[in-house]
């Protein structure tokens, strides 16, 4: 067990209280000529000079905190930061000092702290996340044979209490105890507790290798995405916070299919780095100021956010635009694209304007004052579709056509995150798919509303494809589509079904629910919810509770059969692995014998084992219709109609309400077969095909 203090192998650095505190805020200034002239003084030399006083005075009003972002704290602020780094371009190294303030917001007496050290996930290939990924991210693969060095770390060199001594820390692996190797969770012993509504301040000190991207964060050339770069304090869940029976840390291992956790804080961050940059960061850019040897400062400040992530590269081309609130103001928008994608920027800002009105009207508000949306070079690809608050990294390249909407899917996913990453702040390791499940349902919505329900992801030489299908195509065409459910650990879901449990799934049942309950009623639940829960860290039972709540508000006991709730609903769709599938068995028109009437008969069968409420809408020879209304849970039930008119078809779910259904060409029969459903289908096809030849043609 490794227990690591102030001494690590390194130098320990003097003790010069009136030395550090000058160098610590000197960056935060323009004040590097009196930094480096007192730097090179001695203490004795240093009683000698009765203007420090005056130059202390000079430095801290330089150093004036930024003006408040907001009159009122928008969320608890319970952990907040101030950090100086700098970059190394050539040894790709970050060099930092952090301030952490953690407030005690529970009712425990806290005796440690614990920290992430995502960065150490990269250390080598015995950590968590390489072991569980064998070092690939969504296609992305770690190149081991690399010109320079394709891996990363964190150290931490020092922590100290604020007033206090220097703290030792100790590695854990919460998940999996027997990796030893895994140095992403650390936990800091306390000299003294922390007690009920107290704030302990820590200084740390830390150095950084970035990795070469392939998963979110790192290097690739000379653009860098740094992202999960900083010691970063775990979340304290005091008894009764989602699914805490007792207070304790939530403080996972690294894993390779979850991402994050935090509270919210505020962020000072000043980043040293060389001149030519361009630099895009979580929060406003406070200031930008010259350096030393050809280096600029640039200082961020955001507040009431969970993360702080920043780009920087010399190729950007900086794009400002605005997105007008519908109620007055604006959002400040700032694109950081790569030359050779600049034709393409108004994909991604009509993309992202569409994604801020729609998630205005259907949600709630985006408070932030601005958004930094970053466009990759296709070489460092591996951070692309990434999300952090007021700060997202969209993907293209210079030969996506039009027709392939790839820019615009990523960039209303990602803004869609602000939601329900950092507004709601949801746990993503334990449950990702209150994230990334919602945000893949609002991004079927949003491409589907602003591009067309079966043409927004392509609409390219005839062939169309929406997007709300393709979650629905993820799901239900997989070769097993009962092998788990959308709930649980993201590490402990089954082998390779992270992206379909967690997104497509879950996308699809909320589509399912929406079909249930009608848009109006859906839209009600998702507002509340939101509204009721940002900033404070929710869970399932959280959106079950009002999903109960407004659904027999609205329209009363429904399906009665049910029950009073929807918890039916949620132990098929969320809980558990039950598959959904009716199917129109027969169409039959026969004259009863003994009454001599004419009947019609309608027979449908539940297939699997999930049960779900559902309609079957028939058509007669004289123009009329009829639905009939069945609780599916029976294995067949067959219909008994009496009247004149036969039966010309019929077809189970015809509002696609129960978009879940893995088979729906089962769905109808009809008795008047026609070719010109199949006909217009193969002349679309046919056409597809030509026009595709002709493109492989001309590129040859």
């Amino acid at each position: 067990m490794s227990i690591n203090g102030h001494q690590n192998g390194r130098l320990p650095l003097p003790k010069l209280p009136c030395l550090y505190v000058l160098s610590h805020v000197a960056r935060a200034g323009n004040l590097q000529k009196e930094y480096l002239w007192l730097s090179v003084l001695n203490q004795s030399t240093m009683s000698r000079l009765f203007v420090l006083p005056l130059l202390m005075t000079a430095l801290c009003a330089t150093a004036q905190p930024p003006t408040p972002v907001f009159s009122q704290p928008l969320s608890p602020r319970i952990a907040s930061y101030q950090i100086d780094v700098s970059l190394d371009p050539v040894t790709k190294k970050l060099n930092g000092r952090e301030t952490l303030t953690w407030r005690n917001t529970s009712q425990d007496v806290i005796q440690e702290l614990q920290f992430h050290l995502y960065l150490n996930a990269f250390r080598n290939d015995k950590s968590q996340f390489m072991r569980e990924s064998g070092g690939q991210l969504r296609g992305n693969e770690i190149d081991r044979n690399a010109k320079d060095n394709p891996y990363g770390f964190i150290d931490v060199r020092s922590v100290k209490r604020r007033g206090g001594k220097a703290l030792a820390y100790q590695f854990i692996q919460p998940d999996n105890p027997a990796n030893r190797d895994d140095h992403t969770v650390i936990r800091v012993p306390l000299d003294q507790p922390i007690a009920p509504g107290e704030t302990i301040v820590l200084d740390i000190s830390f150095a950084a290798k970035l990795p070469k991207i392939f998963a979110r964060t790192g290097f690739s050339r000379d653009y860098f995405l740094v992202g999960q770069w900083f010691p970063k304090v775990a979340v304290y869940e005091p008894a009764g916070t989602r699914y805490a029976k007792v207070g304790g840390w939530n403080a996972h291992q690294f894993h390779a299919d979850s991402e994050f956790y935090a509270d919210y804080g505020v962020y000072d961050v000043s980043i040293t780095i060389p001149k030519e940059y361009v630099v895009g960061a979580t929060g406003q850019l406070v200031s930008e100021k010259p350096g030393p040897k050809n280096t600029k400062i640039s200082r961020w400040h955001a507040e009431d956010v969970v993360d702080f992530a920043w780009t920087a590269s010399p190729h950007f081309q900086v794009i400002n635009n605005v997105w007008k609130r519908p109620n007055g103001g604006s959002v400040a928008i700032r694109l950081l694209m790569q030359p050779e994608h600049a034709q393409q920027a108004d994909r991604h800002l009509d993309a992202v304007k569409a994604a801020f009105s729609y998630f205005d009207k259907h949600l709630g508000r985006y408070p932030f004052p601005n958004l930094t949306i970053v466009d990759p070079p296709l070489h460092g690809s591996g951070s692309a579709g990434m999300e952090y608050p007021t700060f997202i990294t969209a993907g293209t390249a210079w030969f996506v056509p039009n027709g392939i909407r790839a820019p615009e899917i990523v960039t209303v996913h990602e803004f869609g995150h602000q939601y329900f990453m950092q507004l709601l702040a949801t746990n993503e390791a334990e449950e990702a798919w209150l994230d990334e499940g919602f945000n893949q349902y609002y991004e079927g919505r949003i491409m589907d509303e602003t591009y067309g329900p079966r043409s927004s992801q392509i609409d390219l030489f005839g062939f169309r494809m929406g997007d709300l299908e393709t979650s629905r195509d993820g799901y239900v065409h997989q070769e097993n589509p009962a092998i788990g459910s959308s709930f649980g650990n993201t590490w402990q879901l089954p082998a390779g079904q992270y992206g379909v449990l967690t997104y497509m799934k879950t996308a699809t049942w909320l589509r399912t629910l929406e079909g249930l309950v009608g848009r109006p009623v859906m839209d009600e639940i998702m507002r509340t919810y939101f509204r009721r829960w940002q900033f404070k860290h929710p869970n399932a039972q959280s959106f079950i509770d009002i999903v109960n709540e407004i659904v027999p508000k609205r329209l009363g006991q429904k399906w009665p059969v049910y029950g009073s709730d929807m918890n039916w609903f949620f132990d098929l769709a969320l809980y558990g692995d039950a598959v959904v599938d009716y199917e129109l068995v027969s169409l039959r028109n026969r004259k009863d014998k003994v009454s001599g009437q004419q009947q019609q008969i309608i027979t449908v069968d539940r297939n699997e084992d999930g049960q779900m409420p559902v309609d079957i809408q028939v058509r007669f020879e004289d123009g009329k219709e009829k639905t009939l209304y069945w609780d599916g849970k029976g294995r067949r039930q067959v219909f008994t109609l009496t009247g004149k008119s036969d039966v010309v078809w019929a077809m189970v779910d015809p509002t696609h309400k129960i978009y879940m259904d893995v088979n729906v060409n089962n769905n109808s029969l009809t008795l008047e077969p026609s070719s010109a459903p199949a006909g217009k289908y193969a002349v679309k096809f046919l056409f597809w095909v030509e026009n595709w030849m002709q493109w492989l043609a001309w590129l040859a």
